[in-house]
């Protein structure tokens, strides 16, 4: 079994959770977020003065597969929510040990 998290774009978010809901894949945590990397900063306004951003707003999505079903929910996360510009995300994906069901 495995963990995969994806850190997104929010504006792409909704996107991802809609194709992953079309094959089947339901059981899902969303989180907001913050984040910080290459991208650096941005510059934003509030009440007329220009001020830096350091973290920026991302959306976190975990969900625990089997490891058969890896490949294709790394696929519909990366094909959804790439858009060839930095600070597309991360997907990350983790070995997870169970001892004990609760089902």
């Amino acid at each position: 079994m495995k963990q995969i998290i994806a850190i997104v774009k929010p504006f792409l978010a909704e996107r991802v959770l809609v194709e992953l809901g079309k094959h089947g894949f339901t059981d899902i945590t969303v989180r907001e977020v913050h984040g910080y990397g290459r991208q650096k900063s941005y510059l934003s306004e509030y009440q007329q003065n220009e001020y830096s951003v350091v973290f920026l707003p991302k959306i976190e999505i975990c969900i625990w597969a089997s490891d058969e079903e890896v490949d294709e929910i790394t696929g519909i996360l990366t094909q959804q929510a790439r858009t060839g510009r930095m600070g597309d995300g991360k997907v990350f994906c983790i070995d997870v040990i169970s001892k004990h069901s609760w089902v």
